[in-house]
């Protein structure tokens, strides 16, 4: 039986690998999938969580120089769990007969030392935002194949003289149309707006802003109501807890899928949803989004993107930036003070030609669907099958 070994360094890249290797597994049923994830604890459905990982502190952000994370991470032991995963690499070399990078040349750095054909999925740089570098084509010239994220940025990588292809494979992760409580969770609020809080630990914190955002709009919008988002890994009984604590009303939902309401008075207000985001997104008008890959398939559904910066978010300055260059105007950036974050959304609602804008950028920025299927069929062509059917 053939073996792909996929590495991610992120959360968002960990779902991304997820969703390739269920598209693997419907090509190439009988092949093993194993995932290692370089950052934090990952849960998955479609492969086996092998090798060293640990949850950071940073939650994996130590980019763009943010030296304060790294420090943290160093403290909590992020070297020696660098080096517990270089050597299981290492050793990796005869169980696998393809390795998959995703994420960015550190991934890619880390997965070539499996010394095994690699795919590399740069999920995490654009030229629209921050180009690959000199450096960078030299590792990804390493690689027996590339995807990245968009048409111009390849078009850069070939004037290096690599070979590229396209595939943004988080237009596909949430394409799911299994929802059947969907409705029940949107039931009664008009409008429905999504809460994403992201997947991380910060998530409760973000979560509780969110809340307080919603909270003010529904006093200014009678049947206005949120489903709050809670991401696999996160538990639903924490943010329940928590916005009892800043005063809501909470009451058990009728559904797994719908884990809590929030209630006001005689209103409920918001509901949680512990499901797939793709039927959710169907039903929505707006999502208030502190989250990463969660905002940018909301945008890859033409669905409009608030944030907040908040002085508090880890992401608030240089993440927020990258994700509203990779966005453009699909992505409002909105100041985090209260009154000022819910005025923002209101004249977003008010505004319904702004969001029809908003929406035909989103999914002209984020591609068409079906990357995680091309992927998934050109690691299927490097398996020893098919280079033998070849």
């Amino acid at each position: 039986m053939s073996r792909v070994l996929f590495v991610t360094n992120g959360h968002g890249e960990a779902a991304i690998a997820d969703r390739i290797a269920l598209e693997l597994d419907a090509i190439e049923p009988r092949t093993g999938r194993d995932h290692l994830a370089l950052v934090g604890e990952s849960c998955s459905t479609a492969m086996d969580e092998v090798g060293p990982r640990a949850a950071m502190p940073s939650g994996g952000l130590i980019a763009m120089g943010n030296a304060r994370n790294l420090v943290r991470d160093l403290r909590a032991g992020l070297l020696s769990l660098t080096c517990r995963q270089v050597s299981f690499l290492r050793r990796a070399r005869d169980r696998y007969d393809v390795a998959v990078a995703v994420g960015d040349v550190y991934a890619l750095a880390m997965t070539l030392l499996t010394r095994r054909p690699t795919v590399f999925i740069g999920s995490a740089k654009s030229v629209e935002v921050a180009p690959y570098g000199a450096f960078e084509a030299r590792l990804l010239h390493r690689a027996a194949v590339r995807f990245v994220r968009d048409q111009g940025t390849a078009r850069a990588l070939r004037l290096r003289g690599l070979e590229v292809d396209v595939a943004n494979a988080i237009v596909d992760l949430f394409s799911t149309r299994n929802g059947a409580d969907v409705a029940n969770a949107v039931a009664g609020f008009e409008p429905a707006l999504a809460l994403f809080p992201g997947s991380r630990d910060s998530a409760y914190g973000a979560a509780a802003f969110l809340l307080n955002v919603t909270r003010e709009l529904a006093e200014r919008r009678s049947a206005l109501g949120a489903v709050l988002s809670v991401a696999p890994g996160l538990d639903a009984s924490r943010f329940a807890s928590d916005a009892q604590r800043d005063g809501w009303e909470v009451r058990p939902g009728a559904a797994p899928s719908v884990p809590f309401v929030l209630r006001r008075g005689e209103r409920e207000v918001v509901r949680g949803w512990h499901a797939p985001l793709g039927p959710l997104l169907e039903k929505v008008l707006l999502v208030l989004g502190q989250a990463g890959t969660a905002n940018e398939a909301a945008a890859a559904a033409g669905v409009p993107v608030i944030a907040f910066e908040r002085a508090v978010d880890q992401k608030a300055r240089w993440y927020r930036q990258r994700q509203r260059g990779l966005l453009g105007e699909a992505l409002a950036v909105v100041d985090g003070d209260l009154g000022k974050a819910a005025q923002g959304v209101i004249e977003l609602l008010d505004d319904p030609a702004r969001r029809e804008r908003m929406g035909a950028i989103g999914r002209a920025r984020m591609g068409p669907a079906g990357g995680a299927r091309r992927v998934a069929e050109r690691i299927a062509l490097l398996l020893p099958e098919r280079r033998c059917d070849g």
